[in-house]
């Protein structure tokens, strides 16, 4: 069992798709992520949303114009992805087990896109393992952007995997480190609480 099994028992979907739609209902710019990649690739670009959740990003993306493929663990997260956008495809998936040709899809992806904390919330010892199956999915020259607390500040559960470790199984899985920013808004990263990487192949 992962630590967001761990922490949701599975169940958080609506949840979670609730506390962002009242964030919305603010004002709140609720589509940094989304921004942050197509910044990076341009429209028709393949992206996979790892950890998917409830396909707030990846819903975003497509309708910017991106061929996207979402992937979750979490079936109550899928089921509100699925629900809002029932013509993406959306898969149920451990992310430390992720092999696309068992789910029919075409491993050549232009960027992975990895939000909300997914790595911190993976098994203690299993980040590696995860990268390394998401770094396989990329063309070569494709990106890895995955942000994540690295506080408790940041994170709902105490803090996991940190930079170094989390460059150290990008390196292995031949993945180069090209930027680093503070935020979603790709402002400079200064050593704070979160992070978001982007690593090459």
């Amino acid at each position: 069992m992962n630590r967001w099994e761990e922490l949701t028992g599975g169940t958080s979907g609506h949840a979670y798709a609730a506390r962002f739609a009242a964030l919305a209902e603010t004002g709140k710019d609720m589509h940094g992520e989304a921004s942050l990649c197509a910044a990076l690739v341009p429209p028709g670009a393949r992206v996979l949303d790892a950890g998917c959740g409830t396909g707030r990003v990846m819903i975003r993306l497509a309708e910017l114009g991106y061929d996207c493929v979402g992937v979750d663990l979490d079936a109550s997260m899928l089921a509100v992805a699925r629900r809002d956008a029932p013509e993406l495809p959306w898969f149920q998936a451990d992310l430390t087990e992720f092999d696309p040709a068992t789910l029919g899809i075409a491993a050549d992806f232009d960027l992975v896109v990895v939000a909300g904390n997914v790595f911190p919330l993976l098994a203690a010892g299993t980040e590696a393992q995860a990268v390394r199956g998401l770094a396989a999915v990329l063309r070569p020259g494709g990106l890895l952007v995955a942000g994540f607390g690295l506080d408790r500040a940041h994170l709902p559960v105490p803090p996991g995997i940190g930079l170094p470790e989390y460059d150290a199984c990008c390196a292995e899985a031949g993945l180069t480190l090209v930027d680093r920013f503070a935020t979603w808004d790709a402002e400079p990263y200064d050593g704070g609480g979160y992070a978001v990487s982007v690593h090459r192949r």
